[in-house]
């Protein structure tokens, strides 16, 4: 509160931040604050001694890397990737002076969600039993539940490719997708969020195909392709821009190298192909996949390969885009001297 006498003025109250922290949960928030309700400190009172109070205690709340956060509205307000950065999620009110009439303003009142979006660089992308849980256990140290049935995987699972130099790329196995995901069916929306905070895509897919149920069509090799482009198309269009690998599994099934042929030839000519499908099965835009692996998580065949790519993958993205950031800074120090040139 604000001195009139002598034209003090109130400390402001406190500012809410939400923090990035590393290992840090929505477990531990939640056990550390059962109420739900973050309140930071009130501002001093102006006084003799201190004619400007002192501004209240701040607010600070420990949040995991990757969230995304959302007012009751469903707007997002900001996102927080990285250990230490802050997000400003509720201010405090101004403390009472001459143009408040001594009184003190209120803080602001703010209902937020907190949103969990996985990090990883690559994340692993395919239907039901296609073997992404099994492929995570071959290239990591991760222990996904692995089974003879749809959607053993029901959490994302991270695992960690750690390769000979102990350099270390993360892998997020993701719960299968099934036709329409992009309009929340099947795990829908909780799998495909968490894609667009990986740097990479590797779909996995059945070479012998894929068929959920008897009541649902079999979709060959070459389908699912198609299928799983069209629901990251149809939730994001942005999703069919990352760099992609494709990982053909089960070639230790039989007569897996001659559907392995037939499916490298409607790859190279997917459009050729596009009559004999359904209208709506077919993407605007088809992926790019920088290779194509074939693999089998059974006996191992193509996995050292396949790790590989995966790191030669992460480092040309990585030159890449380091390459940019270069021609972007010279791009601006271009402009400003001319800019200085001119004034």
């Amino acid at each position: 509160m604000g001195y009139p006498r002598l034209g003090g003025e109130g400390g402001r109250g406190g500012d809410v931040w939400l923090v990035a922290q590393e290992r840090t949960t929505l477990k531990t928030i939640r056990d550390r604050y059962p109420q739900k309700r973050f309140v930071a400190g009130t501002g001093a009172n102006s006084s003799v001694k201190a004619l400007k109070g002192e501004k209240g205690k701040d607010c600070e709340v420990h949040v995991p890397l990757g969230i995304s956060v959302l007012c009751d509205d469903g707007k997002q307000i900001g996102e927080l990737n990285e250990a230490g950065e802050r997000l400003l999620a509720a201010r405090g009110g101004l403390g009472g002076s001459l143009a408040t009439n001594f009184v003190p303003c209120k803080g602001q009142r703010r209902i937020v969600r907190l949103d969990l979006k996985l990090i990883a660089d690559v994340g692993l992308v395919g239907f039901p039993n296609a073997g992404k849980s099994s492929l995570l256990s071959k290239i990591s140290h991760a222990k996904p539940e692995i089974a003879n049935y749809a959607f053993t995987t029901i959490q994302p699972e991270l695992g960690k490719i750690m390769y000979a130099d102990y350099k270390q790329i993360s892998v997020a196995d993701l719960p299968g997708l099934i036709e329409g995901a992009h309009a929340n069916r099947g795990m829908g929306h909780k799998f495909l969020k968490h894609i667009e905070r990986t740097k990479q895509l590797l779909l996995v897919v059945d070479i012998s195909g894929f068929q959920l149920s008897v009541k649902t069509q079999f979709r060959t090799a070459f389908e699912t392709i198609l299928l799983l482009t069209k629901e990251l198309e149809l939730y994001k269009e942005e999703l069919v821009t990352k760099p992609a690998l494709l990982a053909i599994n089960k070639m230790d099934l039989p007569c897996a190298k001659d559907n392995l042929d037939e499916l490298m030839k409607q790859l190279q000519n997917p459009q050729d192909f596009f009559h004999l499908l359904e209208d709506e099965m077919i993407p605007e835009k088809t992926l790019e996949f920088k290779d194509l692996i074939p693999i089998s998580t059974y006996t191992g065949e193509g996995i050292e390969k396949l790790k590989t790519c995966i790191r030669k993958l992460i480092y040309e993205e990585a030159e890449r885009e380091n390459e940019e950031y270069q021609k972007k800074k010279l791009l601006l120090l271009q402009t400003s001297e001319e800019q200085m040139k001119r004034s």
